[in-house]
């Protein structure tokens, strides 16, 4: 099973393995980024023309995309991208919150020194990098996203499951298309540092309660976010290629 993270072994692959992963990662993260259109169909020859690589690793790119559920697959008609919805957000919160709380529940009970250290080194980061790109107030600056996605995963990361982390990874990846979305409706004036600031404390200090109140909070306010410029635009799915077209 994958989970959206490099894998190890990419690295002494052969030719073909290697050029299939750069491609899986530079398809993987535009479809994160909202660079391509919500529904669009990712036709091989077109995905061959975008990464400049051979058909072989395209597909291999496009199947391992697939099977993490980044992708939609039809039996001879090719690949898209997943659709959007308001149905599908609120399932994909509730299940996340249920996942992340027992991890996060985990992981504040197996605490270690190390763990402590790297989620106190995960916030500073995130704190110092700026969200949006200079001069492009609607849009997110990557290393923040990367630094946030970080910090999220050092969270939960003293839970002693490979597989528990690897889901919320799945969920994580799901949750970040339609987040490209909030930050263009209302309620942008959100303080996300303080935000992920409380969720820290609360978790160095051993309290779990609070700290899966605050980490539930930060995803459900997101959630509500998006589902408030769904209704005000009516279509779901009009609404996420919209907003995703506006961050090419």
């Amino acid at each position: 099973m994958t989970y959206g993270t490099a894998d190890p072994g990419d690295e002494g692959a052969g030719p073909k393995s290697t050029l299939a992963s750069t491609v899986y990662h530079q398809l993987r993260d535009d479809l994160l980024r909202g660079v391509l259109e919500t529904e669009s169909k990712l036709r091989v020859e077109w995905v061959v023309s975008r990464y400049g690589a051979g058909a072989s690793p395209v597909r291999e790119a496009l199947n391992r995309l697939a099977s993490e559920g980044l992708l939609g697959r039809h039996d001879q008609r090719g690949f898209f991208l997943m659709p959007v919805s308001a149905e599908e957000l609120d399932e994909l919160t509730r299940t996340r919150c249920w996942l992340e709380e027992r991890a996060l529940r985990e992981s504040i009970e197996h605490r270690t020194g190390e763990w402590e250290e790297q989620l106190v080194l995960a916030l500073h980061r995130l704190a110092r990098a700026q969200r949006r790109l200079p001069g492009e107030p609607s849009t997110n600056n990557p290393d923040w996203e990367k630094l946030h996605r970080a910090f999220h995963r050092a969270l939960i990361g003293g839970c002693r499951s490979h597989w528990l982390v690897g889901f919320c990874d799945q969920l994580s990846d799901q949750a970040s298309r339609y987040r490209l979305i909030s930050q263009h409706g209302p309620g942008d004036e959100r303080d996300d540092l303080a935000e992920h600031r409380q969720i820290a404390e609360r978790t160095l200090d051993g309290d779990a309660d609070g700290a899966v109140e605050a980490l539930l909070n930060h995803y459900r306010l997101t959630a509500a976010m998006c589902m408030a410029r769904f209704s005000q635009d009516g279509d779901p799915k009009a609404t996420a290629a919209k907003a995703l077209r506006g961050r090419k």
